[in-house]
């Protein structure tokens, strides 16, 4: 099935030319349309779509800003299609994902965004090595443990949470809950991280995360 994706950054836009292009120029049959500024992460029919397309399917978007936030949400889009076996193809870059010249130019796509990653990590250790210098740079402050973690340090050994309910239940990232399982950052709430019966070695995961 031809597959269109469709996005506007706000609800007065018009969707409309979007869809008419695709129509007529690639003869897509459903589509799916998102009205949200590119920055946000929210796209409720985006991720609708990604669970809709199925093996064979080929997606199809006017142009790829209107899919990808950046180069690598980009790539990171073809290659979970990819191993859906899906196709991806833009109207505008001319570009069709199933291709040689298309794999050839999402590889140099690749390319300039590791370049770009590399060039903003080394721009940051430099600001890092000034700060550090100018005796400003004090690194991020570890989050501590929330007094009442021991309920569900408790419920994660049991299985009845995962990682990814308390991270969310606290709003840290998954890798913070972590840490708070196997004791770090909790050195002020000694009381909810010590294991009970799991003896010290590093905790074990539930089902789910």
């Amino acid at each position: 099935m031809l597959v269109g994706y469709v996005r506007v950054s706000t609800v007065e836009q018009s969707e409309e030319r979007q869809i008419i292009e695709l129509r007529e120029k690639a003869g897509v049959e459903k589509f799916f349309v998102d009205k949200v500024s590119a920055k946000s992460a929210q796209r409720p029919k985006f991720d609708e779509m990604i669970n809709f397309l199925r093996e064979g399917d080929e997606l199809i978007v006017s142009e790829f800003s209107r899919l990808a936030r950046s180069t690598m949400d980009l790539l990171n889009i073809v290659e979970t299609l990819t191993k859906k076996e899906v196709k991806v193809r833009s109207l505008k870059e001319q570009l069709d994902s199933s291709t040689p010249q298309g794999k050839f130019m999402l590889t140099i796509f690749g390319a300039i965004a590791e370049f770009e990653r590399e060039l903003l990590l080394q721009r940051q250790r430099e600001g890092i090595k000034l700060a550090k210098a100018a005796g400003k740079y004090k690194g991020r402050n570890a989050k501590k443990c929330p007094k009442d973690f021991a309920f569900y340090r408790q419920g994660y050994y049991e299985r009845t949470y995962t990682v990814t309910y308390i991270a969310k239940h606290y709003k840290v990232s998954r890798p913070t809950v972590y840490k708070w399982l196997r004791g770090a950052t909790c050195s002020t709430v000694k009381s909810c991280c010590s294991p009970k019966t799991e003896g010290t070695g590093s905790p074990k995961s539930g089902k789910k995360e």
